[in-house]
């Protein structure tokens, strides 16, 4: 599955706002994408459905923490990292 990287906008990372923005997009998408930590230290951590804002936020990304997004279509995958990339706790 394609991937790409993007660092945590928000500034409280991908907590509750993030998250349920970041997982109403992918349902929206119909498509698979999943999220996972750059380097992560447990072996044993392994991408999270994406579709999910609890699962999103089991990641425990803080803001600057770099994250693996993978989906096979591209305009999903551009938009799911800009999403993660953006600050989703600024005021609009």
């Amino acid at each position: 599955m394609p991937s790409t990287t993007a660092v945590v906008g928000s500034s409280v990372g991908l907590h509750a706002r993030p998250a349920a923005i970041i997982a109403e997009a992918v349902e929206e998408a119909g498509v698979e994408v999943t999220l996972a930590l750059v380097d992560a230290d447990d072996e044993d951590d392994e991408p999270v459905d994406a579709g999910s804002a609890l699962m999103i936020m089991t990641l425990g990304a803080t803001a600057g923490t770099e994250v693996i997004i993978s989906c096979d279509d591209p305009d999903v995958l551009h938009t799911i990292a800009a999403l993660v990339a953006a600050d989703l706790d600024a005021a609009p």
